[in-house]
């Protein structure tokens, strides 16, 4: 999409301020920002905060040298005094012999509308109606004895592009949010647990109701939890946190860690790592999802791919950089700097669902663990040996037997990854999109 004509005017500036001070090439960035969010807990208010900025940001090149910055100062006089400043880093920066900006060939010439911003901008008065109405809900579930509280909030941001030799794209986007924190107290037993939705438009939210019934009935099934002796067994990742199994994976991937050689996939491009069922794709042009983009962060084109393709390893995630130092193509996945270098990002990711639904992975395992809580994750980036403290539920003859906490789970992920199942209760949190995720034969910390 084009960008408005006051960011225009101010990339151009800046862009002409700096090659007037000498500089080889630059890019140039201008992003505006709002959010309201207000949270009550067990039906006051407890706060509301609103935020506007606007900032503009420079990145300059001096041959193989580079520096950038950022103010939120946009007047003449401003955006006069950051080039000096960006242009006298970049002259004392040491080489960095991958710098530099997208080749032309690499970059977006068609920028589609993506349907990402949204008009709607609920008053406070109206976030805190929603927000006590899912506290309200979730407080209605028997067993429910407290909350955490609950927030309502919107956010909506404009970022505007432009190198100094002739690409220019912008990007608008919206994000609304209503959660909630419900706690429950059986025999002296605390648990706490959650629900939430977030959504580029204000009208696909889930009700309050719905998502406070949610988290109330979820924390009451907490309650009870045993802790259980240490053992091997079938563990099933239910789909609201499945994503975060992948994150080593899209660290790993990272065009930037593979040059370093910090990646524990490092030698498995075009590998089978995943069963041949299994197949992760990436689609930035989405319309009204939450991580779509028309062009990545140094205007480069993007397009729908699949990062895992029937079990194999497709693809690195490259920048500019990363792509030189790797004697590489870029790939679209460079993130906005804004005040320094690119870094590396993917978007709207999907796992492909499987065959079988929730109740028909914990049938198949007969006994396990279903994990619905995960904290502390410790990850070899190297070797990709991992572990992270969990809750849940133990189940016996594929079926629920009772909640457990104060457990761990632990492997090498590399070998998790190859023995992955994707179920088939797909739901999209966020970016991404996941069913819940089954692996057999895990070691489980307990007694």
């Amino acid at each position: 999409m084009p960008y408005d004509a006051d960011s225009g005017s101010a990339l151009a500036a800046l862009l002409a301020h700096a090659r007037k001070l000498g500089a080889d090439s630059a890019d140039a960035s201008v992003s505006h920002r709002e959010s309201l969010s207000v949270e009550v807990r067990l039906g006051d208010l407890e706060g509301v905060d609103r935020e506007e900025a606007r900032s503009i940001a420079l990145r300059v090149f001096f041959g193989k040298r580079q520096a950038a910055a950022s103010s939120s100062d946009v007047s003449d006089e401003g955006l006069a005094a950051l080039a000096e400043r960006v242009i006298a880093m970049a002259r004392a920066a040491p080489e960095d012999a991958f710098c530099g900006l997208l080749a032309p060939e690499h970059r977006a010439t068609f920028l589609p509308d993506l349907d990402t911003a949204d008009a709607a901008r609920p008053s406070a008065v109206e976030l805190e109606e929603m927000a006590r109405r899912a506290e309200d809900a979730a407080r209605a579930v028997a067993g429910v004895t407290n909350s955490g509280g609950a927030e309502a909030g919107w956010s909506s941001g404009e970022t505007a592009y432009a190198t100094s030799d002739g690409f220019a794209g912008a990007h608008r986007g919206t994000s609304y949010s209503l959660s909630v924190s419900p706690l429950a107290e059986r025999d002296g037993q605390k648990e706490r647990d959650y629900d939430y939705d977030t959504q580029r438009f204000f009208a696909d939210l889930k009700s309050p109701e719905a998502i406070g019934r949610t988290a109330g009935d979820r924390v009451v099934a907490r309650l009870g939890a045993r802790k259980i002796e240490s053992t091997r067994a079938g563990v099933v990742f239910e789909q609201r946190l499945a994503g975060r199994m992948l994150g080593p994976l899209i660290g790993a991937i990272n065009g930037a860690a593979v040059a370093r050689g910090v990646s524990f996939l490092k030698d498995k491009l075009s590998e089978r790592i995943f069963p041949e069922a299994f197949s992760l794709t990436e689609d930035p042009l989405k319309p009204r999802a939450l991580a779509s983009r028309a062009f990545d962060g140094e205007g480069a084109r993007v397009s729908p791919r699949a990062l895992i393709d029937a079990g194999v390893l497709t693809t690195w995630t490259l920048n500019a950089s990363a792509a030189r130092q790797l004697g590489l193509a870029p790939t679209g996945h460079a993130t906005l700097g804004h005040g320094g270098p690119p870094g590396i990002g993917v978007s709207n990711l999907r796992v492909l669902p499987g065959e079988d639904g929730f109740d028909a992975l914990l049938a198949k395992a007969k006994r396990g663990l279903v994990v619905t809580d995960m904290f502390s994750p410790s990850l070899n980036m190297n070797t990709g040996d991992w572990s992270v403290g969990v809750a849940g539920f133990w189940f016996e003859g594929g079926a629920i037997a009772h909640p457990v906490s104060e457990i761990t789970v632990a492997g090498n992920i590399i070998d998790i990854y190859a023995r992955l199942i994707a179920g088939a209760d797909s739901e999209c949190r966020g970016s991404m999109e996941t069913p819940s995720l089954f692996v057999d034969d895990l070691a489980i910390g307990g007694l």
